[in-house]
């Protein structure tokens, strides 16, 4: 059987699906970088503002919204953006609600990203009230 890579325009990263592999629900299996680049490296993320203040307390789509938030503002402070994105990393308090996360996510990621992902239930976070952590790595092409 033959992979299938869909390569995001512009950035020399291509999502790489084997079919010998069931397809991820919002993610790749393989993320390729075929250009000289920077890694970015972005520290989990939790649900606070840039107050300090908690978003969402309970409510796992608010907070899923304000993480992406930050990784936002993370990647633009990197001068990075979400194509640049080629893997995250999930923590969750209770991954029973992987939809509710999905769901907010899909808001938020532009058509066509995928990163390459893992996820892992935790017992807890660095705060009780906290029900997600996310952490990213993303490459920006050097320019040629």
């Amino acid at each position: 059987m033959t992979q299938h890579s869909t390569p995001r325009a512009g950035t020399g990263i291509s999502e790489t699906n084997s079919p010998d592999i069931v397809p991820g629900t919002g993610y790749s299996h393989v993320i390729s970088v075929d250009v000289p680049g920077r890694l970015v490296v972005i520290s989990g993320q939790i649900a606070l503002d840039a107050g300090g203040n908690l978003v969402g307390a309970g409510d796992l789509r608010a907070q899923t919204r304000q993480v992406f938030t930050n990784l936002e503002a993370a990647l633009t402070a990197a001068g990075a953006r979400w194509e640049h994105v080629v893997r995250l990393g999930y923590f969750m308090r209770d991954a029973g609600q992987v939809e509710v996360m999905r769901a907010a996510r899909k808001e938020i990621l532009p058509e066509g990203v995928s990163p390459a992902a893992s996820l892992i239930e935790v017992s807890g976070l660095i705060r009780d009230d906290l029900l997600l952590e996310v952490e990213a790595l993303a490459v920006v092409p050097l320019d040629r």
